[in-house]
């Protein structure tokens, strides 16, 4: 099939669900077009942490190395998180002459603009929901659940318009009123081909950068903002470890401002021995995965979590709902939200297990991402959803 795909904002170094789907519908033997906007207009607190210098040659670069072609569109703006595309996009969207069109984010302008063109532009039709009750902060959210249970819901439910969630959560159910039927269920998860254990690289990685063998391995990677509380990170590794092992922390990505300095501070004023990396792409993250121990996230634990525990490594993490379904498989401690003491504990805790009893929880890691969160089969789930919209509109778009 050619699938064309729709999202507000790509970018070829991430790691994102329609980076890693898209090379596996190429490597089944279909054809992908993703369709996004121009990075000129995406505001730079969305480009800063991968950057958007040389866009088009890390395209070329991505569309090389997996074989998924990227059209970059004009946009008019981009207002309160969401793309606003010129109606150049529809034009696309008929030159790519898609079996079907996947559009990222149902309850994005893109996705409620084309719900209203779907009859007229006349593909079978298929989108995705990345929205959390815990992430629907928005002042006017109760406003805009309305509009859209009255104008877009009831186009879902006419023309049978599968919503897939991509988190195990009924939002888009409770919230905009799109029956369950039509909303199934398809995690994210890791790229296994990637990341996995590799002994090999895990020596290489600390002999480079001067790491004993036996030291104990924390890594955080990611933004090292408020959001993020990179001062809660700064400050859980300022004080020397209680541990019998040396204790390494490596920091990866990217800080900025006046609480980014803070946190830099901090950080270089640590008692235990900290190394701090530049943002990575995507790919290259794997070997820092791979040369730790453990993996940490002050808070708002991010789609990396597959991606750490796939590669072995056991994650402390903020205590809440999420978090602690995904720690129940003894392969994860969560921590008390906010709580630098208890952040610090839980990582002491791991630093002095008995190395058989931490073997098993890396082990419980590995097994949990293989048995349920391995994108290869997930990405065949999203082709059997992909397909039977395919066949159902079939004939209506005859």
């Amino acid at each position: 099939m050619k699938i064309v795909e729709i999202e507000d904002y790509f970018h070829p170094d991430a790691g994102y669900q329609i980076n890693i789907i898209s090379k596996y519908f190429v490597k089944f033997g279909h054809q992908v077009t993703i369709i996004t906007g121009e990075m000129e207009k995406i505001p730079e607190r969305i480009t800063t942490f991968f950057g958007r210098d040389n866009i088009s040659e890390r395209d070329k670069e991505y569309t090389k190395k997996y074989g998924v072609k990227i059209v970059r569109v004009p946009l008019k703006a981009f207002i309160s998180g969401r793309a606003v595309f010129s109606n150049a996009i529809y034009g696309i969207i008929k030159n790519e002459k898609p079996d079907v069109v996947y559009v990222h984010g149902n309850d994005t302008l893109t996705g409620m603009r084309y719900l209203l063109k779907y009859k007229q532009l006349g593909y079978p039709l298929i989108m995705d929901s990345h929205m959390l009750e815990i992430a629907s902060r928005n002042k006017l959210r109760k406003l805009f659940r309305t509009i859209y249970r009255l104008f877009f819901t009831p186009i879902i439910v006419k023309n049978n318009i599968i919503v897939i969630r991509t988190q195990n959560e009924p939002y888009i159910i409770k919230r905009l009123g799109i029956p369950k039927r039509l909303t199934p269920w398809i995690s994210v998860g890791s790229d296994t081909l990637l990341f996995h254990p590799d002994e090999t690289m895990r020596q290489l990685f600390r002999k480079t950068h001067n790491i004993r063998e036996d030291a104990f391995v924390i890594i955080y990677a990611g933004k090292l903002d408020e959001a993020k509380a990179g001062l809660l990170l700064a400050e859980g590794v300022q004080s020397k470890f209680k541990s019998k092992r040396d204790i390494v922390v490596l920091v990866v990505g990217k800080s900025t401002g006046e609480y980014g300095r803070k946190v830099e501070e901090k950080l270089k004023n640590s008692q235990n021995k900290v190394i701090r990396f530049p943002t990575q792409k995507y790919e290259d993250l794997a070997e820092f995965y791979q040369s730790a121990d453990i993996a940490v996230f002050p808070r708002h634990c991010s789609l990396s979590f597959y991606d750490v525990q796939a590669c072995g490594l056991p994650v402390v993490f903020e205590n809440n709902k999420i978090n602690s379904d995904r720690a129940s498989h003894n392969n994860a401690l969560v921590f008390n939200e906010g709580s630098v003491q208890d952040f610090r504990d839980k990582i002491e805790h791991l630093a002095n297990m008995d190395k058989n009893d931490f073997d098993q929880i890396r082990n419980n890691a590995i097994s949990f991402v293989k048995q349920s969160y391995d994108y290869e089969s997930i990405s065949l789930d999203y082709l059997r959803m992909i397909e039977q919209t395919y066949t159902s509109c079939e004939k209506l778009f005859e």
